[in-house]
Order: structure tokens, then sequence, then C-alpha cells
């Protein structure tokens, strides 16, 4: 079990089930107004934490630095929604309505709040001082203070623990201050994988075009006439006689070949784009009003009462 001591210590920090899977931050811990002792613990789960789940923390323990609950992650992020008043408390039929959900005996709970940390009967006892024990969790998200010592330490949220018994502290020394507190809220970030990419090779083929210049011979009849230069060879021969020669014809014609050549080397790398982005939420914030009554006399000369608001 947490104790109050160890409170400081649990506010913002990690909430793992028994599997050790992370189910979230914790944020508020709800004490027992009776027994002051720590009842619930709010765990901010889902992107950005847009959610928030009440897990039993009678069960839970402090291990090094984070917090530890006996159920599983999807049990916790799906327990049911309760509603905060006003004054940070949670009614007696959201509270009945969690342990019926986690599976925790109503009854026993009861018992447990009908004694006081020593071990005597809290007063009123029976069914009606049983529920007024078990009561309403007094929340202990906003202010965490026994005395005037602030149980915040260094988790920076504290909590609203000792709110009420501070307030009450404060009247009983005729303090007619009120302190008026307002939530804030904290955007961060969380990683996750959008996409894969890869580089794939294949081949593919290309019709390729190309003109190139090809030559062939071909037969050409030149007659000379007899002159004083040829007439020697023209008479070498026989005068009547049936000859032949014969000419080898060439043609050049188009030859093909392809080789391999590297062209280009081609890498993936990733790079880091900031985008900014709204992030929209509900925050609650306390108002203080004055309201003054003055009285006023008519022209009968009774007099009247008038109300006023600052």
């Amino acid at each position: 079990m947490i104790t109050r001591e160890e409170i400081a210590n649990v506010l913002d920090q990690p909430v793992y089930d028994g599997d050790g899977n992370k189910i979230g931050d914790a944020k508020h811990v709800f004490f027992d107004d009776m027994t002051g002792r720590p009842e619930w613990v709010s765990v901010k789960t889902g992107m950005f934490g847009s959610a928030e789940s009440f897990v039993p923390i009678r069960d839970a323990a402090l291990v090094q630095d984070h917090l530890e609950v006996p159920y599983g992650k999807d049990q916790v992020k799906g327990a049911p929604s309760v509603d905060v008043d006003a004054g940070g408390h949670l009614s007696e039929t959201e509270e009945h309505r969690l342990y019926d959900y986690y599976g925790i005996n109503w009854d026993s709970v009861l018992s447990e709040a009908e004694r006081t940390d020593d071990g005597r009967f809290a007063a009123g006892p029976g069914p009606a001082g049983a529920a007024g024990a078990a009561g309403a969790a007094g929340a202990a998200g906003m202010a965490g203070r026994t005395g005037d010592k602030d149980l915040r330490g260094t988790a920076g949220t504290g909590g609203m623990a000792g709110r009420q018994d501070a307030m009450e502290r404060e009247a009983m020394r005729g303090d007619e201050a009120m302190t008026r507190s307002e939530e804030q809220m904290h955007v961060g970030v969380e990683r996750h994988e959008s996409g894969r990419a890869r580089l794939r090779k294949y081949v593919v083929t290309e019709e390729v075009q190309q003109t190139v210049p090809v030559t062939h011979e071909e037969v050409r009849v030149v007659r000379e006439p007899i002159t004083d230069a040829n007439r020697d060879e023209a008479l070498a021969g026989p005068e009547i006689s049936e000859a032949e020669h014969e000419v080898t014809l060439h043609a050049e014609r188009p030859v093909v070949e392809t080789e391999t050549v590297p062209v280009e080397r081609v890498r993936m790398t990733t790079e880091e784009l900031t985008e900014n982005e709204t992030v929209r939420g509900q925050v609650r914030k306390e108002r203080i009003e004055a309201e003054t009554e003055s009285f006023t006399e008519d022209e009968t000369g009774r007099g009247g009462k008038r109300r006023g608001r600052e």
C-alpha cells in the first residue's frame, strides 16, 4: 500500500501493470476522507494523455521510479469514466461503480473505512456511518498539503489531498481569505511509427532506337572510248572472243551488342520536419465573487434589502 509520505514520489511517474506494460502517468491521488489513506490514483493514458482512468492504489507498489498496479493495461484503460465534483471528490455512487469494475467487495471497503489507522472504530459505525466513512475519496491532485508542509516535493504537481483540511484550519484561525485554484494544461509529444519506406530495384526493358550509317557496293559499268593512250591494251587480246570478268561486292550491316555500366548510386535518408499543430483542451478555473447586502428605507420609512455582487 502507498503511504501519504510516498505520494510525492508517485505523482507524474509512470504506471505499469504486473506484466511490465506501461499504462500511463500518475496525475492525481485521491484519499479517503475518514481514514486519510490513499484510495485511488488517476492515470493519464492515450495519445498526449487525453484520457484519464482511475485505479485502486490499495494493492499498488512503488518500484524504483514507477508505480506498479495488479491490473492489466487493457483493464485500466477500459475503466468507466467518472465525474469529480468541484470540491475534488468522488461521489459514493461513482466510487461504488469503480470498485465493482475492479472486482473489489464494497462491504470490505466499508469495514476497512470504519477503522482508523490505529485500529479503533471510527465514529458512526453501521450502514450510515460506514457509508459516510467510505464516503467520497478526497482528491489529492491540486494542493496536497499536510499542515504547512507541501507534499508535492520534487514531483512538481502536488495534489489536492489536504486542501479541505487546510481550509478548515484556516477557518478555525479566523482567516477570512479564500484560496482560488485553477488547472493548467501541459502538452507533450510522443513518437510513434507513422509508416515505412523501402528501396526496391527491378529490371525493365525499353526499346532504344539509334541511326547508324552503313555502306554497300553496287556495280557500275564504265565505257571508255579507244584512244591513243589505251589502244595497245585494247589490241592485246584476240580480235573476236568470249570472256568473263567477276567482281565481288561488299556491304555493311548494323551489329548490336550491350554493355552494363554503372550510372548512379541511390540511397534513402530521413529528415525531420517540424510543423505547428494546435492542441485544444479544457481546464477548470475557480472564480470568487463577493456578495453585498445593503439596507435601504423607502418613503414610508419601512426598510428593505438590496443585494449586490462584485
